[in-house]
């Protein structure tokens, strides 16, 4: 995970002081409250130290996929001193992020990071009307890091479940609206400082949305009747409520073809066939002026044989298919992931195809689990 720029809080801060000697005066609400927020949690990977790590192990080449988004959500609580300050902790949880790296000679390194951990911050507010304000917070957090790691092929973990615990920085800025003294409506976005259980540290930003509930507010009043003949009145001023939270980025779509092994490869060959070509030139023709985020090429062979052979057979078809694509559609090479299977996701259910000796009945049956799967993510 990288240091993001924090320029974007200091102009919040900025625009608020400049707009301090213009707010209206709020109510002075003081005591506890609680609340809960839920939202979107984002995490920057840092994909280049991955890579460095796994290049200088002795490894040609790598192509990572990442996992950077996930929800998140807190519950916290804190004491309101005055109108403007508060102090402020909680328990949070960001979710869980992770990587899926694909080596040659080949193999595979994933990991996960699972975070959590309590904060305590303190809570600058500026009403700007008496329903809805600006607020700042700033604060520590200490945070636990689960980390998991597994390989395949030729790549070795040597400590696959790390865990650190370590307290940082945390800071934000947010909207909130109240709907009477007791009850108000926060948006915010976050940003954790997280040391992860293997060297680095980097950023983890929440953007949340929730409820804020304080104790001890007075009960509304009640609007008391006139029975006089009231005088005219002005026409009412209609007020606009603030604009709705902008909605959510749209996720990614993905785009799956499957190719039949047989067509692309003969029988137990890593080599393209001539038809092969041609079935993988209308693909990259398709792929030519489409904008995406990365391309998964899965090799899948059958169940005859043994596993380790059949895992570099499935492989090597998926770095030939790559190869071919970078070749024909101008595809950079770090967008194209590839990894093989040994047979253990056939496309036959048990029972369909009867037997082990690699008779050419069986062959021919388990025809539909020899192929080659390629899946574009984030086409647009």
């Amino acid at each position: 995970m990288n240091t993001a720029r924090t320029a974007g809080l200091r102009s919040l801060v900025a625009l608020v002081a400049l707009a301090s000697p213009f707010v209206a005066t709020a109510a002075d609400v003081t005591g506890w409250y609680l609340g809960a927020n839920v939202g979107r949690s984002l995490a920057t990977i840092d994909d280049a130290r991955i890579s460095s790590s796994l290049l200088g192990s002795g490894f040609a080449s790598v192509s990572i996929a990442d996992d950077d988004r996930d929800a998140g959500y807190k519950i916290f609580g804190g004491y309101q001193f005055n109108r403007y300050f508060a102090v402020e902790g909680g328990y949070f949880d960001l979710g869980k992020f992770g990587f899926a790296a694909t080596t040659v000679p080949a193999g595979t390194l994933n990991g996960t990071i699972a975070l959590k951990g309590v904060n305590l911050d303190l809570v600058a507010r500026l009403p700007l009307t008496d329903k809805f304000s600006v607020f700042g917070r700033v604060g520590v957090n200490h945070a636990q890091a689960r980390d998991n790691f597994s390989g395949t092929g030729a790549v070795v973990v040597t400590n696959p479940n790390p865990r650190e615990r370590d307290t940082n920085l945390k800071f934000g800025a947010g909207l909130q609206y109240d709907f009477t003294e007791a009850l108000g409506m926060r948006a915010e976005i976050e940003r954790y400082r997280i040391n992860d259980a293997v060297g680095n540290k980097g950023d983890v930003d929440l953007a949340s949305i929730g409820l804020i509930y304080r104790f001890g507010a007075p009960a509304p009043r009640a609007v008391q009747q006139i029975t006089a003949v009231p005088a005219p009145m002005p026409a009412p001023i209609v007020v606009a409520p603030p604009p709705p939270p902008p909605p959510p980025p749209v996720p990614p779509t993905a785009t799956k073809i499957s190719f039949s092994a047989d067509a692309l490869f003969d029988f137990n060959k890593a080599t393209l066939k001539s038809d092969g070509k041609l079935a993988l030139d209308k693909f990259a023709r398709d792929l030519k002026g489409t904008r995406f985020d990365l391309i998964s090429v899965i090799g899948h062979t059958d169940r005859i044989g043994s596993k380790a052979y059949n895992l570099k057979l499935s492989a090597s078809r998926a770095e030939a298919v790559k190869a071919y694509l970078i070749s024909q559609a101008g595809i950079s090479a770090t967008s194209i992931a590839t990894k093989g299977i040994n047979g253990d996701e056939p496309v036959t259910k048990p029972g369909d195809c009867k037997g082990t000796k690699p008779t050419k009945q069986l062959i021919a049956c388990l025809a539909p689990d020899r192929r080659v799967e390629a899946e574009v993510t984030g086409s647009r």
